[in-house]
C-alpha cells in the first residue's frame, strides 16, 4: 500500500485514540498482535484486508473509514482484491460500494462485523458460494444475495473463473 499504508494506520491510531481504547486492548479484541499494531500505526507495516477488518469490528466502524472514505482505495490479499467505488452517510447508516475480485477457489472469510450490519452481493461474472451463521447460498453471475454480516460469514469463487462482483455493506450508525 505504500504511502496509503501510512494514512490507514494513522487513521486506526485515530480512531483507537477518540475511543479511548488502549493499544493492547484493541490487539487483544481484533485477535492481532500487540507489535503488528503498533507498527501498523507508525506506518511501518501495510495492513492486509483481515488485518483492517479484525479491527473495523472492535473500532464499530466500516471498513471504508480505515481508508479514510477515499473512493479507489485498494485493499488486497492473495487472491482478493477489493477498490472502495462509493460511500454514502446518512445519520442513520454509512453504506459502502467495492468492487471484488475473487480468484477461482479461493475463500474471503470475514469476522463478525458491528450489530446491525447487512452485506449484498451482485455477481458480475463467475459464480460464488456465500455463508453465514447456519445458512449457504450460490450465486450465479447476474445473480444476488444479502445476509445479515454481523454473524462470520464467508464467500467463495467457484468454478475455474475469477468472481467478480460488488459487494455493498450497509452499517447502521
Amino acid at each position: 500500500m505504500g504511502q496509503p499504508g501510512i494514512a490507514v494506520g494513522a487513521r486506526v491510531r485515530a480512531l483507537r485514540t477518540e475511543r479511548g481504547i488502549s493499544l493492547s486492548a484493541l490487539a487483544a479484541a481484533a485477535g492481532i498482535g500487540k507489535g503488528s499494531l503498533s507498527e501498523l500505526e507508525t506506518g511501518r507495516r501495510n495492513p492486509t484486508l483481515d488485518t483492517l477488518y479484525a479491527l473495523a469490528g472492535p473500532l464499530g466502524v466500516p471498513l471504508a473509514s480505515l481508508v479514510d472514505f477515499q473512493d479507489g482505495s485498494v485493499v488486497a490479499d492473495e487472491g482478493f482484491e477489493t477498490v472502495l467505488l462509493h460511500t454514502e452517510r446518512t445519520a442513520e447508516a454509512t453504506s459502502e460500494v467495492w468492487l471484488l475480485r475473487v480468484g477461482a477457489g479461493v475463500t474471503r472469510s470475514s469476522p463478525a462485523h458491528a450489530a446491525g450490519v447487512v452485506e449484498q452481493l451482485v455477481v458480475l461474472a463467475g459464480a460464488c458460494r456465500v455463508e453465514y451463521a447456519a445458512e449457504s447460498v450460490e450465486v450465479d453471475a447476474g445473480g444476488h444475495a444479502a445476509w445479515p454480516a454481523d454473524v462470520p460469514h464467508r464467500y467463495t469463487a467457484l468454478g475455474d473463473a475469477e468472481l467478480r462482483a460488488v459487494n455493498v455493506i450497509r452499517t447502521p450508525v
